[in-house]
């Protein structure tokens, strides 16, 4: 095998064992399937890694949103950041995350999916709907019933991580 033909070779398996790893298939690199959105101006190596949300043990599909908040939230899931999440107002769940991170608050109006920043150190992710003053992070991809079974039955752990 000619040494260009190796390393094309170790390349591809390479990519597929790093998505592969990430909860991906080669198929979704080779679609062009992302879990968060590309940033083209961003060059830092962090920047280009995945932030992942399981909710108990279920490993949710998030499109996080591109701002600095988010990229706070990254950096503290870089080592896995664990968040007890409550129950409240029969919409929502709501968990510290330990420590303040960036915040634009925007008036807002959430819908099933959303995942804000409250107060600039709590995470909620909404199965109904509220309006108020929050910082946005992202969207949870399901279905409005099945966000309301996961989240709607009592509190729930999020797990943050990279990959």
């Amino acid at each position: 095998m000619k040494p260009y033909k190796a390393f094309v070779f170790l390349m591809a398996a390479s990519v597929m064992l790093v998505t592969a790893a990430c909860g991906k298939t080669a198929a979704d690199t080779d679609i062009g399937i992302s879990k968060t959105p590309a940033t083209a101006a961003s060059t830092e190596v962090s920047d280009m890694r995945s932030l992942t949300m399981k909710i108990g043990d279920r490993e949710v599909d998030v499109a996080w949103e591109d701002n600095d908040s988010v990229k706070e939230l990254k950096n503290l899931a870089s080592s896995g950041l664990t968040i007890e999440m409550s129950m409240y107002g029969g919409f929502e769940q709501v968990g510290p995350i330990g420590r303040n991170i960036a915040r634009d608050d925007k008036q807002t109006t959430t819908a099933p999916g959303d995942i804000v920043l409250y107060s600039g150190d709590s995470i909620v992710l909404f199965y109904g709907s509220n309006s108020w003053s929050y910082t946005r992070l992202g969207k949870i991809n399901m279905k409005e019933n099945e966000l309301e079974e996961m989240l709607g039955n009592g509190d729930v752990t999020v797990t943050l991580s990279i990959c």
